[in-house]
């Protein structure tokens, strides 16, 4: 009884292991895929370094401007004099205040490189992952013409050998399968491509990307652009421009000598007298040889560029955004226009002009040029819907919404 009841218990281990080794391992979400390659990305690795070194200078910027300076002065001659000082030039013009504006500014500004680049990886990846799975589709689109020209080939031997169709026909289905069989390899390599460029950004980070939806991405109009002074692009271009401005004031007050105060003490012996000193002095610097004027100059110079940029930027962002919104609505309309036409029944005409052809209603070089042009339609389909889907990732990135959609952070869309 013993043994047969662990017999049961483990069979059902057995089974139960086996159940749990047969679940397929689930493609990650967008959204993660996304996730892992900013974590695995190099480029967004030493971004976000440099971030991180910029909050460190805003705690350093944070910390008094000066150290105290200690001095010992000993002398042995008519006079022995032993003496100890303390000497500390005073912060009086506020040079840790303008620096620590500075810094702050200046990790502002790195924050604003590292959400940008965020943004322009995510796209790249997208449009990287977008373009690889509709090359997938167009290799496996090749698949079906080499395989329908194969059938057709042999169908064409076949009737050759009964005499319904002539030599030269029999000779033109060989050359379709050789035609067709070449395009398959520039498809192959094109997906190739398509991939490489994919691992390019991501790496090794994403196994298996999800798969791409079937239908069209949504309308332009289901995503409401953000202000273009909060896009990622002229946040990055204001930072500057707030860093350049806090130079500025860095520049003036190190202009403003700060003074010096020195505390000395210690005894003094002539022959037989011997006598405690005390003494207190001030020393102010003379900007005389630099007086930093250039370098304040400098500083307005490089803060008008960065306004300039600024203003440059805006414009580039607003005619950007309107050429995106243009190009993806016109190839979102083409490519539903396309599904909902004729045209997009590629296996239904297929089938068709088989039997056609088998019963010799039209001819063999009829049959191939209806069935390449048939098969080129779907191509250029299936091309159209893969610059589709990366207008649509230029539109989000443009309208500044790509990184909030893939982050979840509005509820506009869903992937």
């Amino acid at each position: 009884m013993f043994f047969l009841r662990a017999a049961l218990v483990g069979a059902a281990c057995v089974f139960c292991i086996a159940r749990v080794q047969a679940v397929p391992v689930a493609a990650p979400s967008l959204r993660q895929a996304v996730q892992a390659v900013w974590e695995s990305n190099p480029e967004v690795q030493a971004s976000r370094a440099e971030w991180e070194a910029a909050q460190a200078r805003v705690r350093a910027a944070g910390q008094p401007v000066y150290n105290p300076s200690l001095t010992l002065d000993a002398e042995n001659a008519d006079v022995d004099r032993r003496t100890a000082g303390v000497s500390l030039p005073l912060d009086l013009s506020g040079k840790r205040r303008a620096r620590v504006s500075l810094a702050e500014a200046e990790s502002r500004s790195r924050e604003a490189s590292l959400e940008l680049l965020r943004r322009d990886i995510a796209s790249r990846w997208l449009k990287g992952w977008s373009a690889a799975a509709l090359a997938t589709r167009q290799r496996e689109l090749g698949e079906q013409r080499v395989t329908l020209m194969r059938r057709f080939d042999a169908l064409a031997a076949e009737r050759l050998a009964v005499g319904d169709i002539s030599s030269p026909e029999r000779d033109l289905a060989a050359l379709a399968l050789g035609e067709a069989q070449i395009q398959q390899a520039s498809l192959v390599g094109n997906e190739a491509t398509a991939l490489s460029a994919l691992q390019s950004v991501a790496g090794d980070a994403v196994k298996s990307a999800p798969a791409l939806p079937l239908e069209l991405p949504p309308a332009s109009a289901d995503i409401e652009p953000r202000p273009v002074d909060s896009q990622p692009v002229l946040l990055k271009a204001q930072a500057d421009e707030a860093s350049a401005q806090a130079a500025i004031d860095v520049a003036r007050r190190a202009r403003v000598p700060d003074p010096t105060i020195s505390v000395t003490g210690g005894r003094v012996r002539t022959g037989a007298v011997t006598d405690q000193v005390i003494g207190l002095s001030v020393s102010v610097p003379l900007p005389v040889l630099n007086s930093g004027r250039a370098e304040v100059d400098a500083a307005l110079a490089e803060a008008g560029a960065a306004a300039a940029s600024v203003r440059s930027q805006r414009q580039v962002a607003q005619a950007s955004l309107r050429e995106a919104q243009s190009r993806y609505d016109a190839l979102r309309a083409a490519g539903r226009a396309f599904r909902d036409g004729r045209a997009a029944a590629f296996d239904d005409r297929a089938i068709l002009l088989e039997k056609l052809w088998r019963a010799g209603e039209i001819s063999t070089s009829d049959y191939l040029v209806q069935l390449k042009q048939s098969l080129d339609t779907a191509l250029s389909a299936l091309a159209l819907e893969s610059q589709a889907w990366q207008a649509w990732f230029d539109y989000l990135a443009s309208a500044g919404r790509l990184t909030d959609w893939l982050e979840g952070r509005t509820q506009d869309v869903s992937p």
